[in-house]
C-alpha cells in the first residue's frame, strides 16, 4: 500500500511538471485558472488541446504497457516477457503502416487508430487461439516470437516499396511513436481498448497469484488454466493495441516498470500490476517532457527516448538472469 501511494503521488508530480512545462512554462495559478475556464484564451488552447490530451495519453499509454508487462511475465513465469513478445504491438504497427501505405488515411482520421487496433485484435485471436489448443508456454513465446518477426518483414517490405516520400516518413513517425499532437477524441478512441483490457487484467490477480507456484500446483488450487491464459493474452492484447493506435510503438516499458517495483511488492504477481500501470505511466509522462525540452532541431519521438533509457536496463536485467541472480 505504500508503495502505491508513493507512486501515485509520483504520477500526479509528473502529470503537474507535465502541465506546467513546454516552450511556453505556464505555473500553477494559471493552470488552475484555465483548467476552470477563467485563464486567457492561448492558456486554455495550451492546456486543453495540447498538453493535457498529450500527458492522458502517455499516462494510458504507459499503464496499459506496464500492466500488460507484469501479467505476461506472470503468466509466462519469464522475466524477460513483455506486450511486444506475443507479437501484438508488431501487427498493429504493422496494420497501421498497411493503411498508411494504400493512402486509407485521407478517408478520415479514425482510420489510423481503428487499423492499429484490428491489427492487434487480429494476433491477439491468433495467440488466444494458440492458448486453447496447447498447454505449452514455450509454444506460445515462440508463435508470439514468429508473429513479430514476420510483421517486422512486412513493415520494411512496405517501407521498401513507399510510393513516395511523404508517405515512408508517415509510417516512420508512427514506428518510432509519439503521443504529439494527440486531441481528447484520439484518447476517447482507443480508451474502450485500453479500459477493458485494462480491467481484464486486474481480474486475473488472483490466477497470476496461483500461477506463480507453478502450473500443477494452480491447476491442484482449482485454477482452470486455459481460461487464465486466455484472460490475460486478451486483455494484454486489447491493452496494448490501444496503446499503438494511441501513440505508435513505444517499447521496453512493459519490461522495466515490473522490475523496478516487483521487490517493493514481495515479488507477489497479484500485487505487481497496479503499482507497474502506475510506475509506467509515470515513467512515459516524464519522457514526454524530456522530449519536449530538449534542446533539438526537431522533437526526439517518444519511442526513441524511451528505448534509448530502456535497452541498457533490459541488458542488465538479462545479464543479472543468467548469472544466476
Amino acid at each position: 500500500m505504500r508503495a502505491l501511494v508513493i507512486l501515485t503521488l509520483c504520477w500526479l508530480a509528473a502529470t503537474m511538471a507535465a502541465l506546467m512545462l513546454g516552450s511556453v512554462p505556464i505555473d500553477a495559478g494559471r493552470i488552475l485558472a484555465a483548467g476552470l475556464g477563467f485563464g486567457s484564451a492561448g492558456d486554455q488552447i495550451v492546456i486543453w488541446q495540447i498538453r493535457l490530451p498529450r500527458t492522458l495519453a502517455a499516462s494510458l499509454v504507459g499503464a496499459a504497457l506496464g500492466m500488460s508487462g507484469a501479467a505476461l511475465q506472470g503468466l509466462l513465469r519469464n522475466p524477460l516477457a513483455e506486450p511486444g513478445v506475443l507479437g501484438v504491438s508488431a501487427s498493429a504497427a504493422l496494420a497501421a503502416t498497411t493503411a498508411l501505405y494504400f493512402g486509407l488515411t485521407a478517408a478520415g482520421p479514425l482510420v489510423l487508430p481503428l487499423a492499429a487496433i484490428a491489427g492487434a485484435l487480429a494476433a491477439t485471436f491468433i495467440v488466444a487461439a494458440a492458448a486453447l489448443r496447447t498447454r505449452s508456454v514455450v509454444t506460445l513465446i515462440l508463435i508470439g516470437v514468429g508473429l513479430s518477426s514476420f510483421s517486422a518483414a512486412l513493415m520494411a517490405l512496405l517501407m521498401n516499396f513507399a510510393p513516395n516520400p511523404f508517405s515512408l516518413a508517415d509510417m516512420v513517425n508512427w514506428m518510432l511513436g509519439t503521443v504529439a499532437n494527440r486531441s481528447l477524441n484520439d484518447l476517447l478512441m482507443s480508451a474502450p481498448f485500453l479500459i477493458v483490457g485494462i480491467v481484464m487484467l486486474m481480474a486475473s490477480r488472483s490466477g497470476l497469484a496461483a500461477l506463480s507456484l507453478g502450473e500443477e500446483a494452480a491447476q491442484g488450487l482449482g485454477l482452470n488454466l486455459g481460461r487464465q491464459r486466455l484472460i490475460v493474452i486478451l486483455g494484454a492484447g486489447l491493452a496494448t493495441g490501444g496503446a499503438v493506435a494511441l501513440a505508435g510503438t513505444i517499447g521496453f516499458v512493459g519490461i522495466v516498470a515490473p522490475h523496478l517495483v516487483r521487490p517493493f511488492v514481495r515479488y507477489d504477481p497479484a500485487r505487481l500490476l497496479l503499482p507497474s500501470a502506475i510506475l509506467a505511466a509515470t515513467m512515459l509522462v516524464l519522457a514526454d517532457v524530456a522530449v519536449r525540452l530538449l534542446p533539438t532541431d526537431a522533437e526526439l519521438k517518444l519511442g526513441v527516448l524511451a528505448s534509448l533509457v530502456g535497452a541498457p536496463i533490459f541488458i542488465w536485467i538479462a545479464a543479472r538472469r543468467r548469472g544466476g541472480s
